[in-house]
């Protein structure tokens, strides 16, 4: 075995992935997936093959590169990306353009819905890949039964004179062709069905709960245990966690911006994603840490993460152990798989910044490529170089760190502002037991704000109706506190 294979082996982890094989050129001969990269590029090597093919591809492999993903399904949608973008050679068996399957929502007045291979620019919703088919089936059959939608191809004009077709009496229609639904009961079924394939659970179930609770109010009991069925069959089916980013094909120039990337920060891997991170405060106070995520060079607001700030006092001013707690506790969570791994983390700031952000990897044991940018001189700081990085302007590198970090940037503002907002509308009187909503805004309405109504007198707070002697000395106690 060549040494510089023997070493690249070393250096494999047992997590699935895509390898790039390249020959003496650095020209990409194979591209292939693993459910465990180290085994499987290793197995290449460990013995004579049978196969001439497979014994000129060894002999023929200089180098080789691996692209980190979580799941094998994603790393099947990465490797027939990779084959269809740079034709390897010897892979044979994707060269015939072999697709993925999406599910479509054609753009209708009345929309159906459809599995298909090619995705068109017919301004219809396509929801996918999907690499399972088992998967597939199962969110086609619930859509079927709980959220039937039109399955015939003429264009609806609804009449209410018109019978309406078998699969309206089959339960597998809203029968729109004999008028009986409206345009906009239709299109919030389609709504759902986005929300299905969408991988937003969540969200859809909360939907289906608010009906389900006007349907218990108005006595609709069989239609209200429908709702209740339909959320528990929701739950039980989990959609594959394909990134929105691994949806599109990336053009030629972010192809060429990943590999600037690597090249330039001397990475094992191409950075098919990447992690920024920006503290953001008002003097000390409601600070958060924040992560935003890139894939493919393309930000996935999915996997945004944002987190209060617990190590500090309130109004306490430390930007360095506030980025220290923030990449501990989102490193914390991709070790553990409960968030996606990255090939490169951005940290916006100087060198301290970076120096507290490797501490806090090396405490955890955890080991990730991390870079800083300075934003005034847009400089770049490595763990292992004491001169920054200068880069031209110009260099597609820096400007997709800095498209990281005015993004991350945007994010942290976002997430401070928010929370600010939340804190000033919240009322000391909100912390009283028995004061709700209603008689808090009553009271701020008619004295102003908590520090006038601590002045009062419990006769004057009595003149708001529904608060009593024993609340109005309740109410005075806790605001004197």
């Amino acid at each position: 075995m060549k040494e510089k294979i023997s070493a690249i082996l070393k250096t494999l982890p047992e997590r699935p992935g895509v390898y790039l094989m390249r020959d003496i050129d650095g020209k990409i001969i194979y591209v292939g997936k693993a459910k465990k990269l180290k085994r499987r590029v290793s197995s290449y090597f460990r013995h004579t093959h049978s196969s001439p093919r497979l014994r000129k591809l060894v002999e023929l492999i200089e180098d080789i590169s691996t692209i980190r993903t979580e799941t094998e399904a994603e790393a099947l949608i990465v490797e027939a990306k990779l084959i269809r973008r740079y034709s390897p050679f010897f892979n044979v068996d994707l060269k015939m353009n072999d697709r993925y399957p999406y599910v479509k929502i054609t753009d209708e007045d009345y929309p159906r819905i459809e599995i298909t291979r090619h995705k068109d620019n017919d301004r219809a919703t396509y929801f996918g890949p999907f690499v399972d088919a088992g998967n597939i089936r199962n969110l086609m059959r619930l859509a079927e039964r709980y959220f039937p939608l039109r399955v015939c191809r003429s264009k609806i004009t609804p009449n209410s004179k018109k019978r309406p077709c078998v699969e309206y009496n089959l339960g597998h229609s809203m029968g729109a062709c004999a008028g009986l639904c409206s345009q906009s009961e239709y299109r919030e079924r389609v709504a759902d069905i986005a929300l299905l394939f969408g991988g937003k659970q969540a969200e859809l179930a909360g939907r289906l709960r608010e009906r389900m609770n006007e349907a218990a109010r108005n006595m609709e009991f069989e239609k209200a245990a429908r709702y209740r069925d339909t959320i528990r069959t929701v739950w039980r089916l989990s959609r594959q966690k394909i990134s929105s980013a691994l949806q599109e094909d990336l053009d030629n120039e972010t192809w060429k911006v990943l590999n600037r990337v690597q090249e330039l920060l001397g990475l094992e891997v191409l950075a098919w994603r990447i992690d920024a991170f920006d503290i953001s405060h008002t003097s000390g106070h409601d600070t958060y840490g924040c992560c935003v995520v890139f894939e493919q060079g393309r930000p996935s607001p999915n996997l945004y993460r944002r987190f209060k700030i617990r190590s500090l006092a309130d109004g306490e001013i430390d930007d360095f152990a506030s980025i220290y707690e923030t990449v501990k506790r989102r490193y914390r969570h991709v070790m553990d798989n409960s968030e996606p791994a990255p090939q490169l983390a951005l940290i916006d700031g100087g060198p301290v910044q970076l120096e507290y952000a490797q501490r806090a990897i090396h405490e955890l044991g955890y080991d990730i490529p991390m870079i800083a940018l300075a934003e005034r001189e847009e400089i770049i700081f490595t763990p292992d170089n004491p001169e920054p990085l200068r880069l031209g302007r110009d260099d597609p590198a820096l400007q997709l760190f800095q498209r990281l970090r005015d993004e991350v940037h945007r994010y942290a503002i976002t997430t401070h502002r928010n929370a600010r907002g939340k804190h000033m509308r919240h009322s000391r009187l909100d912390d009283i037991a028995g004061i709700g909503r209603k008689k808090a805004a009553e009271l701020l309405v008619k004295f102003g704000s908590a520090k006038r109504i601590a002045e009062l007198t419990a006769e004057e707070i009595m003149s708001v109706p529904g608060i009593g002697p024993k609340l109005a000395e309740k109410i005075l106690e806790e605001l004197k506190k």
